[in-house]
């Protein structure tokens, strides 16, 4: 065996999670790599999302994703360590507790927030940038709101209840349309007063979002006025102080909460490598995305300073840039180890979106040269979906499920661009008797049919009868079944493109051309009535039930489009889909073996490497 290749990649961002498992993919076969994934926090933290937390949207731990499990049984080491240098030459990264050698280096320390050396900008504001900013900015609001309470004083009265955010883009704009949202809930909560809470929204540029166009511009303007939020644009900040913020030209607003949002720069660490840096501490890297200075290192995500050809500027500093140039570094490094040919970074960004509250947001989406707005609803759709594709690639099945956990189901005050249509606000208890009624029913009618069965398997009574061999189509003769069926009770009448279908698939494998069944028939008709018999015990008992429901709904739907169903057929489907969200939990088996079958589930390794599980 030879001698290793190391892979160090320094941060846990979006840039640094991708390009990890690209590697790790690539080279899950190669025992003479080693991936080495370094971050001062155990856990990947979702930046676009930190506003939700800040305003109370989501519960805290929506926005985290432990790394180990993101990396579960994948070829890559996860260490919780805080670089402090890296010496290019020895290519060694140098941390708090140790030192790690590498062949190649992939740097992806995001970045933080910048203050433009404003007088009092860092020390007096609140800012956005991590899952700890949004969970400290969140007990600040609410503390404001429960000091204002009690304060009879109006001047402080009035600092407690304004809050100023500083920057007109995505995040400054998420921020505020969050506040703005989350008011009227505080202010019942505090018996406040409405028109006692302020507020801002500044920014220094002539207005908000700039890169989109002016007509979606308007319609973001619009809804932040609707949410009693005012726009104050061409105001520089000239300092901050322990309470008030104050604007070039534009005078000062007091205020104790002022939220700092008008840019970023390079993480620290950034500043203390020697790597030829551009803009706001950004290593300036060639096509291939390594630094200029060093082959073996190469730059992920916002630390990037590349302009590629054509452009005038560099890639943003946004999601879509670290998805892209993760799988370009993972190509590049396995061409440096195993041969083969480099690829040049040719991104291609595909837009933008901004949520203002849970309700409305605008997107600017598209290619090069055929961008659409959006706004609202469809906004607010595409922006849920873009997230569950990237969430998908972070931690598959597991994060998207706890995502739509968080955006649909649990969702508060209907903070939600669907409302709380989707929310689950009744209690499960409510549909025990509904479970045992059904259960009892699907039993009936199994314990019902099941002596028939046992006694004389060939006879065929749940399949309409198969054409006659004087050449009548089989369409005639399942019509005439049905004909014969509502001579004794009416049944649910079948579309004629579904009889269709069913009439071929009666044809091809019930039905043996001799005016007979074949052994199929048999078996299907036997397992029908086994499966009244199971879903009704499995109902009853409250053992499965979401697989019974589901099961309830499919038979149910099956003895529908054979012609052969009765009118109460439709509850038997309706309250299927009632049923699946749970009701086992209460007096029911499911209470005390899910929990069980979870936990062993979750150690299956092919289970815990594709996140097929819920927490």
């Amino acid at each position: 065996m030879g001698t290793k290749n190391k892979i160090v990649i320094v941060g846990g961002g979006y840039g640094g999670i991708l390009t990890a498992k690209k590697l790790s993919k690539k080279f899950k076969k190669d025992e003479n790599l080693e991936i080495t994934l370094i971050d001062k926090k155990p856990y990947h933290t979702l930046l676009t999302e930190l506003h939700e937390v800040a305003a109370n949207r989501a519960p805290e731990d929506s926005i985290r994703i432990d790394l180990k499990k993101i990396f579960a049984k994948r070829n890559v080491n996860v260490v919780l360590d805080e670089v402090i240098n890296i010496d290019f030459d020895q290519k060694i990264v140098k941390s708090k507790n140790d030192s790690y050698d590498y062949d190649y280096l992939v740097i992806g320390t995001g970045s933080k927030p910048t203050y433009f050396n404003i007088p009092g900008a860092e020390e007096y504001t609140k800012k956005l940038w991590s899952y700890e900013d949004a969970v400290n900015l969140k007990e600040h609001i609410l503390n404001m709101f429960r000091k204002a309470v009690r304060e009879t004083n109006k001047e402080k009265r009035e600092k407690l209840l304004t809050f100023v955010v500083v920057g007109g883009g995505f995040t400054g704009i998420e921020m505020i349309g969050e506040l703005g949202e989350w008011k009227d809930k505080l202010c019942k909560e505090f018996y406040i007063d409405k028109e006692e809470v302020k507020l801002y929204v500044v920014d220094a540029m002539p207005k908000i979002l700039p890169i989109f166009p002016d007509n979606l511009i308007k319609k973001a303007e619009k809804r932040l006025k609707k949410l009693d939020i005012e726009i104050v644009t061409g105001a520089g900040i000239t300092e901050v102080t322990k309470d008030s913020v104050i604007m070039k030209d534009k005078g000062s607003i007091n205020a104790n909460t002022v939220i700092w949002a008008a840019g970023v720069e390079g993480a620290d660490i950034i500043k203390d490598i020697k790597l030829k840096q551009e803009g706001r501490k950004r290593i300036v890297t060639n096509d291939k995305l390594q630094s200029i200075d060093y082959e073996n290192v190469y730059v992920v995500g916002d630390n990037i300073f590349y302009i590629p050809e054509g452009e005038k500027r560099p890639v943003p500093q946004m999601v879509e840039n670290a998805e892209q140039s993760a799988p370009l570094i993972a190509n590049n490094i396995y061409a440096d180890i195993k041969g083969g040919e480099k690829k040049s970074y040719k991104p291609g960004f595909h837009g933008a979106m901004v949520c203002i509250g849970g309700r409305y947001g605008v997107a600017h989406i598209g290619k090069p040269g055929k961008f659409i707005g959006l706004s609202g609803f469809l906004a607010m759709f595409v922006k849920h979906f873009v997230n569950l594709m990237y969430f998908f690639q972070v931690a598959g099945f597991n994060k998207c499920w706890t995502y739509l956990i968080h955006e649909f189901f649990h969702v508060k005050d209907k903070r939600s661009f669907v409302g709380g249509h989707f929310a689950k606000s009744s209690p499960n208890f409510s549909l025990v008797p509904l479970r045992l009624f059904v259960g009892y029913k699907w039993l009936e009618q199994g314990l019902h049919k099941l002596p028939k069965i046992l006694e004389d398997p060939s006879n065929i009574f749940l399949i309409p009868k198969p054409p006659s061999v004087d050449g009548n189509t089989a369409a005639s003769a399942a019509a005439s079944t049905a004909e014969a069926a509502k001579e004794v009770v009416e049944t649910l009448p079948v579309p004629e493109f579904l009889q269709n279908m069913v009439d071929w698939s009666m044809n091809t494998f019930f039905y043996n051309g001799d005016g007979g069944f074949t052994v199929l028939a048999e078996i299907f008709q036997a397992g029908m009535v086994i499966g009244e018999v199971l879903v009704g015990l499995m109902l009853i008992s409250g053992l499965f039930t979401a697989l019974a429901s589901l099961a309830s709904i499919v038979m149910g739907t099956m003895v529908w489009t054979s012609g052969m169903a009765p009118y109460e057929m439709i509850w038997y489907i309706g309250a299927g889909i009632a049923l699946i969200g749970g009701s086992g939990s209460v007096f029911g088996l499911d209470y005390y073996i899910l929990p069980i079958i979870k936990k062993y589930w979750k150690k299956i390794p092919f289970v815990k490497k594709h996140y097929v599980y819920t927490d």
